[in-house]
């Protein structure tokens, strides 16, 4: 596990690199799900690769990017899913971005998660590394990162985050998130994945959702990228993740782009999710 977390933080000091003085402009092509991809998302992907494609201990790769898994060494351990640059089309506007990590054995599922991590890039590098015991976060200085503290969760928070489109939530989902803004929750939301769930994590407490709609009724974050390992991450910080009613790390996988609708967040908020969906 040592080098792959070695890879993660090489990888994200290349990314960085990439993102300052790289062409946020369109390419000629689509990823997987039909999304026009960045040049960016192209160029952080073939980082990743390139950097994990020596890791002897690393089984096989699958990207967001890609439709297929790519076989490293069939003698390796483990398994790594990866986002090379979540909310890439982001940074024209000059918000925070973020690249995600999930690191399986055995197979690509929440059950076989052993670890995950993710970057953060804005005014500050933020790298924070999960091992399914707690979770880590470091930060760039002088060009390494040098670890700050262990994120840890109260039981309730501040802010909600919601994403999906609003004309297609649910009228329970709608009713959740008025009467929290009621409550007094505050709205935190950049339309990106990794500083929005950040935010609540270094903040202490409060809700991430993305739920399952009219249009997109099993969500649009993709498990194996993006839920998981995000999911792993907030328990090991004391909080929890949930597909509205169950952990959403139990959630089966039968496709390496499946999504499930998620919500990330401090037990007190996750309660609430539970009994506005209850039925």
């Amino acid at each position: 596990m040592t080098e792959i977390f070695e890879a993660i933080k090489e990888s994200a000091k290349q990314i960085k690199s990439i993102i300052e003085l790289g062409d946020s402009s369109k390419s000629d092509s689509s990823n997987s799900t039909g999304d026009t991809q960045l040049k960016l998302d192209i160029a952080s992907d073939i980082v990743i690769e390139e950097i994990f494609g020596k890791i002897s201990s690393v089984k096989q790769i699958v990207s967001e990017e890609k439709d297929e898994i790519f076989t490293i060494n069939p003698e390796g351990k483990y398994l790594i899913a990866y986002d090379p640059l979540d909310g890439s089309s982001l940074v024209d506007v000059n918000l925070s971005v973020g690249t995600i990590y999930g690191i399986y054995e055995n197979e690509f599922n929440g059950k076989n998660l052993k670890a995950s991590a993710y970057i953060v890039y804005g005014p500050n590098v933020d790298l924070v590394f999960c091992d399914g015991t707690a979770s880590k976060l470091y930060r760039l200085r002088n060009n390494e990162f040098v670890f700050l503290k262990d994120l840890k969760l109260q039981n309730t928070g501040l802010f909600v985050a919601t994403g999906s489109t609003q004309q297609c939530w649910y009228p329970h989902h709608k009713k959740m998130v008025d009467d929290m803004f009621e409550s007094g929750y505050k709205l935190r939301y950049s339309g990106g994945m990794v500083p929005d769930l950040h935010q609540i994590l270094v903040k202490g407490g409060g809700l991430f959702s993305y739920p399952g709609a009219s249009d997109k009724p099993k969500g649009k974050l993709r498990q194996l990228f993006e839920v998981f390992p995000f999911a792993l991450v907030f328990e090991c910080a004391g909080g929890g993740a949930i597909d509205g009613q169950e952990r959403v790390l139990n959630v089966p996988t039968t496709h390496i782009h499946d999504t499930s609708p998620c919500f990330f967040g401090s037990l007190k908020e996750l309660e609430f999710v539970k009994q506005a969906y209850n039925g």
